[in-house]
């Protein structure tokens, strides 16, 4: 298990629920964007799902939008990051990816939401995904190691 979240990274991140419940689907919609400018990264996805009808994007907003609400009780996402994990696994997702979709994602953010995107919301939301994907890569191992 990663080391714990701090109190401050919990409080800014729950703070930012308002902003991905309004502008949630557009971080992800740019986050995609970003990911997909690298040939290596976009082959891992199926397209069909992307775009802005794509239910990709907004599978991941509510993803993103469910961590901020419950990041004081991680409990909650037991069944959604088993989910995820599985289907990581199905698209061979793999350890070295995860640093493209931080840069991407935490890009997005800034990108979507300007000067709301402070410092300190940069740095809670980079920790908060680090603790997330290191809780991934974890699970992704132990699955790995069983097939």
């Amino acid at each position: 298990m990663p080391k714990p979240l701090s109190p401050e990274t919990i409080a800014l991140v729950k703070a930012t629920v308002p902003a991905l419940a309004e502008h949630g689907t557009a971080i992800t919609a740019v986050m995609y964007a970003r990911l997909f400018q690298d040939e290596h990264i976009r082959a891992l996805f199926n397209l069909a799902n992307q775009g802005e009808g794509g239910k990709q994007v907004h599978a991941l907003a509510a993803a993103v939008l469910g961590y901020a609400q419950n990041i004081d009780n991680l409990g909650a996402l037991v069944p959604v990051v088993e989910r995820i994990a599985q289907k990581h696994i199905g698209y061979h997702i793999l350890p070295e990816h995860y640093p493209f979709v931080a840069n991407a994602l935490l890009g997005a953010i800034v990108e979507v939401l300007g000067d709301a995107a402070t410092p300190e919301i940069q740095a809670a939301w980079g920790e908060a995904y680090w603790f997330l994907a290191d809780v991934l890569i974890g699970r992704e191992t132990e699955m790995y190691a069983a097939a």
